[in-house]
C-alpha cells in the first residue's frame, strides 16, 4: 500500500467517524495514530506523542485564545449587547428595514468585542429579535438578517478562528488582524445594502420608516462608551506596538470585567459561568489542536501534502482557478464540519500548495494573510449555507415561531453578496492587504 493511499485512507476514515458523530478531536486523532503506526510503527508514534502534546498545549501563543474568549464571555454575560443594538437602531431605525440593518451593525460591533460567531448571534438575537417581531418584521427577514450579521464574528478581530489560523501558519497576529477589517467592512456594507434592496422589493416584510426621538442618538451613544474605550485600548495598543496581542487580550479582559461591574450586571454566578464557558471551549479547541496535530503529522509522513503540491504545480492550471477550486472545496466541507476543525485539518495540507503558486506576484507573507481572509470568508458563508448553516440552527432555536426553511429563503440575498465579495477578494488581493501595508509598511 503506497504512502499516498494511506494518507487518503486516513482522510476517509476521519470523515467516516465524523458522519458517525464521533467527537471531532477523536475523529482526527484515531485515523492519524493508526496511519502513523502503518507508516512508522508503534515506538515512533509513542516517541512523537511524548513531546507533541505538551509542545502544543504549552505554547505561549495559545494563551491569547482563552483570554480573548473570557473577554467575550464577560461581554455577553455583562449585558453589553443591548446598548450596542440600541445605538445602532438610533442611527438606522429611521429607514425602512432600519432595525434589521441595526441588527447587522450591532452584530459587527459585538463581534469585534466577543470574537465569537455563536455568542454574537445568540446575544444580539435575544435583544433584537423580539423587538423586530413587535414592529411587524417578517420572520424570514428578521432571522436571516441576525443569522447573517452574526457570521462577522468569524472575521472581525479578535476572532478565535483568525487567531488559530495565524498561530497555525506562524503569521504575525497584528498584521492578520489588520487584514480582516476591509473585508469585514465590505461584508457589513453589503448586508445593509442587501436589506435596503430586499425591503423595497418586498415591502410587506418590514414596516415603514420609524421616527427616532430627538436626542436618542446622543443618549444611546453615552451607553456604548465603555465598549469604545475597551476597543481603542486593546487594539490601539496592539497596533501601536505598545503591547503584544496576548497582553492586549489580558488588558481587554480586565477592562471588560470592570465595565460589567460598573453597569451592575455582573453577578458572582455570571462571572463563574463566564469562566466555565471559557474553560470548556478552550479545552475543546485544545483537544481539536491535539487531534489535528496527530493526523497532520501522519499526513506529513505519507507525503500527501507535498505530492498534492507537486501535482498542482506541474499541472497547467491558472493559480486563480486553483484558488477558486479550493474555495469551492471549503464551502462543501463547511456543510459537514465547523470552521475550527476545517482550518486545523486542511490548512497544513493546502497551505504549502498556496505558497508554491504565484498569485499576482505576492510574497509569502502577503499570500498567507490573503489566503487566511479568504478561508474565513468561506467559513462565514458556511455558517448560513444550506443544508447545515450553524447560525441558522441557532436562530431556529431562538425563534421557534419561524420555520427553518423561511430563514434559509431569507439568507439568499446575503449569500449572493457573500459570493460576490469572495470573487472580489480573490480577484483583488489589495482589498485585503491595503490596510496592512498602509499601517505597517
Amino acid at each position: 500500500m503506497s504512502t499516498m493511499s494511506i494518507g487518503l485512507a486516513m482522510f476517509g476514515g476521519m470523515l467516516a467517524l465524523m458522519v458517525l458523530r464521533v467527537p471531532i478531536a477523536v475523529s482526527m486523532f484515531i485515523p492519524g495514530a493508526v496511519g502513523y503506526i502503518f507508516l512508522s510503527g508503534w515506538m515512533p508514534l509513542l516517541a512523537h506523542l511524548k513531546g507533541a502534546v505538551y509542545g502544543r498545549v504549552s505554547a505561549y501563543d495559545l494563551s491569547v485564545i482563552p483570554l480573548f474568549m473570557l473577554m467575550g464571555a464577560l461581554a455577553v454575560n455583562g449585558g453589553l449587547s443591548k446598548a450596542l443594538f440600541e445605538f445602532a437602531n438610533s442611527l438606522l431605525g429611521r429607514f425602512r428595514g432600519g432595525m434589521a440593518m441595526a441588527g447587522v451593525l450591532a452584530c459587527a460591533a459585538f463581534g469585534a468585542i466577543s470574537g465569537s460567531t455563536v455568542a454574537t448571534t445568540a446575544t444580539i438575537a435575544q435583544v433584537a429579535y423580539p423587538e423586530m417581531r413587535r414592529l411587524k418584521y417578517s420572520g424570514r427577514l428578521a432571522t436571516a438578517a441576525l443569522a447573517t450579521g452574526g457570521t462577522m464574528g468569524i472575521l472581525l478581530p479578535p476572532s478565535v478562528t483568525l487567531l488559530v489560523y495565524a498561530i497555525l501558519t506562524e503569521q504575525n497576529i497584528t498584521r492578520i488582524f489588520l487584514a480582516a477589517y476591509v473585508p469585514a467592512l465590505l461584508a457589513a456594507v453589503g448586508y445593509i445594502v442587501a436589506i435596503a434592496i430586499y425591503v423595497r422589493l418586498y415591502p410587506g416584510h418590514a414596516p415603514g420608516a420609524q421616527a427616532v426621538p430627538r436626542g436618542e442618538v446622543g443618549r444611546t451613544a453615552l451607553q456604548v462608551w465603555p465598549l469604545v474605550i475597551i476597543f481603542l485600548a486593546v487594539f490601539g495598543g496592539i497596533y501601536g506596538g505598545i503591547f503584544t496581542p496576548t497582553e492586549g487580550a489580558a488588558i481587554g479582559t480586565i477592562l471588560t470585567f470592570v465595565a460589567t461591574l460598573a453597569k451592575r450586571q455582573m453577578s458572582r454566578r455570571l462571572f463563574l459561568d463566564s469562566v466555565r464557558i471559557t474553560a470548556q471551549t478552550s479545552g475543546m479547541i485544545f483537544m481539536i489542536f491535539i487531534g489535528a496535530d496527530m493526523i497532520n503529522a501522519a499526513l506529513a509522513l505519507s507525503q500527501l501534502p507535498a505530492q498534492l503540491a507537486d501535482v498542482i504545480a506541474t499541472a497547467q492550471i491558472s493559480p486563480v482557478a486553483v484558488m477558486a477550486a479550493i474555495m469551492v472545496f471549503y464551502i462543501i466541507l463547511g456543510c459537514v464540519m465547523d470552521e475550527m476543525s476545517m482550518i486545523l485539518l486542511t490548512v497544513p495540507v493546502v497551505f504549502p500548495v498556496i505558497l508554491g503558486l504565484d498569485f499576482y506576484g505576492l510574497g509569502p507573507a502577503d499570500k498567507a494573510m490573503w489566503f487566511g481572509i479568504l478561508i474565513l470568508t468561506v467559513c462565514e458563508i458556511g455558517m448560513i449555507f444550506p443544508p447545515v448553516g450553524l447560525n441558522v440552527y441557532i436562530m431556529n432555536g431562538l425563534a421557534k415561531d419561524v420555520p427553518m426553511v423561511e430563514t434559509y429563503k431569507g439568507v439568499v440575498p446575503f449569500l449572493i453578496w457573500d459570493f460576490m465579495r469572495l470573487a472580489l477578494l480573490i480577484a483583488f488581493p489589495g482589498l485585503t492587504l491595503w490596510l496592512v501595508h498602509r499601517m505597517t509598511g
